[in-house]
């Protein structure tokens, strides 16, 4: 996943310093963080092996090598926009790029508003056809991009009461940021992206980060409303097509916890199924669907027993290898574990909450790796959120145990 410094057979392991930190880039930083508190691992994500007596889980694989030391790329000149028609072809790092990101990586600076008014009045054809500022680019196909002008950079102004508020808030989610990348820890209940009702939302939040250029930091990824923790952000155009391409290769690595009905059988295991969206008039879920249905993904996620409270409830470590919609709360429900609090998928007959636990989704995006755009590793863990906690604390559970998924297989 990240570059790692080879070692001989003949040298010596070196032993990690206590209290040495995890996130090992930091952007253009050299390497302090201001916010060590941020940086450090937690308990729960120590090796193994510094826990006496432990067994070897069953997904183990040998201790990761230190990443190569951060290195600075250099700067790539911006692309001239086109005064006049020209035709491009979708490269493959742009394959899966929705119009409108493949146009602000092409030409930054570009307004929202300018990009959707050439694609809504038609001037942009994909392959001689009319598409939507939403459609998927395949590598290959040609683009036919109209002359652009880029909108006047807008003067820096104060911000107003509310925006300093909103920027308040989005410093107090921050777990990471340095020059390139910015990881919060969304709390539950707060969209990502705007929707049907929903006007407060991280997408509308960053309007307040815009650049001297207008350029605001762009989601890599989401996380649904109700489900708390790391959210990966980029803050430049460059960032963004290396984050996002990291995802589009699989080389990022995602762990969610959940609090689980029951117990699972085998305590680790591997769940395969193709999930399809089923509509109806009130919602929509994920439905388990067969190979060739319409609309169906294959979906995989290796799940694994953290503890369990008596045969009531489990704390299980999910490592989604796939990333479908739902696909954490489908697939637990799928093997009869569903998430507590789940409003859509738990569907347990005459299953009592136990007493003092909040009827609210007990799913946190603990932990994220991906490498830097820059070099190195971006490491970062969410807390349990104030809901989650609250129940840990009821159950007995111990947040910081060991972590058994941490090293599962990643495809």
């Amino acid at each position: 996943m990240s570059r790692r410094i080879k070692r001989t057979s003949s040298e010596p392991r070196k032993q990690r310093p206590k209290g040495e930190q995890r996130h090992r880039a930091s952007g253009g930083h050299s390497g302090r963080d201001e916010r060590p508190q941020h940086r450090s691992a937690p308990k729960g994500d120590r090796p193994l092996g510094n826990r006496p007596g432990g067994k070897p889980p069953r997904f183990a694989e040998p201790p990761r090598e230190k990443p190569a030391a951060f290195r600075e790329e250099p700067a790539k000149p911006e692309p001239q926009l086109p005064t006049k028609v020209q035709t491009v072809v979708v490269t493959a790092d742009e394959n899966n790029m929705r119009v409108d990101r493949f146009l602000e990586a092409r030409f930054p600076g570009l307004s929202f508003s300018h990009i959707q008014r050439i694609v809504r009045k038609g001037e942009l054809r994909v392959d001689g056809k009319r598409v939507d500022s939403k459609d998927r680019l395949e590598e290959g196909q040609s683009v036919r991009i109209p002359p652009l002008k880029l909108d006047a950079p807008k003067a820096a102004r104060a911000l107003s009461e509310a925006e300093s508020r909103t920027l308040d808030a989005l410093k107090a989610m921050t777990l990471y940021e340095d020059d390139d990348v910015l990881v919060l820890n969304k709390p539950a209940g707060l969209a990502v992206q705007g929707g049907s009702g929903t006007t407060r939302h991280i997408d509308q939040m960053l309007e307040v980060m815009r650049d001297a250029k207008g350029q605001k930091p762009r989601l890599v990824h989401r996380i649904d409303k109700e489900t708390s923790g790391c959210l990966l952000v980029a803050k430049t155009r460059f960032a963004a097509t290396h984050l996002t391409g990291a995802f589009r290769h699989r080389s990022a690595r995602k762990i969610y916890w959940a609090l689980v009905a029951g117990v699972p059988k085998p305590k680790q295991g591997r769940i395969s199924t193709y999930l399809a969206k089923e509509e109806s008039e009130e919602d929509s879920i994920m439905r388990i669907a067969a190979h060739g249905d319409e609309g169906a993904s294959h979906a995989v996620t290796y799940y694994a027993v953290v503890e369990a409270s008596a045969s009531k409830l489990a704390w299980v470590s999910l490592k989604p290898v796939t990333g479908r919609t739902h696909q954490l709360r489908a697939h637990m429900a799928h093997i009869d574990h569903a998430i507590v609090g789940d409003p859509k998928y738990f569907n347990k007959e005459n299953w009592q909450l136990p007493g003092g636990l909040q009827n609210r989704l007990h799913l946190l995006a603990r932990r994220i790796v991906i490498p830097h755009p820059r070099g190195g590793v971006i490491d970062v863990s969410a807390p349990l959120p104030p809901h989650m906690l609250q129940s840990w604390n009821l159950l007995g559970l111990e947040a910081d145990r060991f972590d058994p998924i941490e090293h599962a297989p990643e495809e």
